[in-house]
C-alpha cells in the first residue's frame, strides 16, 4: 500500500510534456553547434575545393556507407522500442533496445579501426607526415577529426543512455504508462543519426 501511495505521489509530480520541451531545447543547441561546423566546412570547402576534393579520397567510402546504414538501422530500432513500449510489449522493448546498443557499439569500433588506419599512416593533425601537405588537406583532416570526433563522442553518450533505459525497463522505471525518458533517449538518439547523414557525404562523398 505504501509503495503505491509512493508511485502515485511521485506520478503528480510527472511532467512528461515539460520534459519533451527541455529535450527539444537541448536538441536544438546541439543543431546549432554542428551547424556552425558545418557552416566553417562549407566555407574552407570553397575556398580549397581542389584539396578537399583530394584529401576526401583518402577516406574509405565503404566504411562511411556501413556506418551510415548501421545508425539508420539503429535509429529504427529505437523508434521500434518505443512503440513497444507503448503497446506495453516490454520483452520486446528491451531486445530492441539492447539491439540499438548493439549498433552503436559496432559504429564505434567501425570508427575505431578507421581512425587507427589513419593515424597509422601519420594522418592525424600536428603529425610530420601532415604538416608537409597543403593548407587545404590539413584543413580537410583537422575538421574531419574534430567533426567526426565529436560525433563519435555523442554516440558514447547515446550508447550510455540507451543502457540506462535499459537498466530503467528492467527495475520498471519505465513502463507502458511511464516511458517519456525513453522517447527522450530516442529523440536524442535521432540526433545523433541525422547529424551523421550529414557528415558521411561532406567527408566521404566529395570525391
Amino acid at each position: 500500500m505504501a509503495t503505491e501511495n509512493a508511485i502515485a505521489h511521485h506520478d503528480e509530480h510527472r511532467d512528461d510534456e515539460g520534459s519533451r520541451i527541455g529535450m527539444w531545447l537541448f536538441l536544438v543547441t546541439e543543431l546549432l553547434l554542428f551547424g556552425g561546423m558545418f557552416f566553417v566546412f562549407a566555407v574552407y570547402k570553397y575556398v580549397h575545393y581542389d584539396a578537399f576534393h583530394l584529401a576526401s579520397k583518402e577516406l574509405s567510402a565503404l566504411v562511411g556507407t556501413i556506418n551510415t546504414i548501421v545508425l539508420l538501422t539503429s535509429s529504427l530500432t529505437i523508434a521500434l522500442s518505443i512503440k513497444a513500449m507503448e503497446d506495453g510489449r516490454k520483452t520486446l522493448s528491451l531486445v530492441l533496445q539492447s539491439t540499438t546498443l548493439v549498433f552503436a557499439l559496432v559504429f564505434l569500433v567501425n570508427k575505431y579501426f578507421e581512425w587507427s588506419a589513419k593515424i597509422s599512416h601519420g594522418t592525424y593533425p600536428g603529425s610530420e607526415e601532415m604538416m608537409s601537405r597543403p593548407n587545404g588537406e590539413i584543413l580537410f583532416f583537422g575538421l574531419y577529426y574534430v567533426m567526426t570526433g565529436l560525433h563519435a563522442l555523442h554516440v558514447i553518450v547515446g550508447l550510455i543512455i540507451i543502457a540506462v533505459m535499459i537498466l530503467f525497463t528492467v527495475r520498471g522505471s519505465i513502463d507502458r504508462d511511464r516511458h517519456v525518458h525513453l522517447v527522450n533517449a530516442g529523440l536524442y538518439w535521432h540526433l545523433v543519426d541525422v547529424i551523421w547523414i550529414f557528415l558521411f557525404p561532406l567527408f566521404y562523398l566529395i570525391a
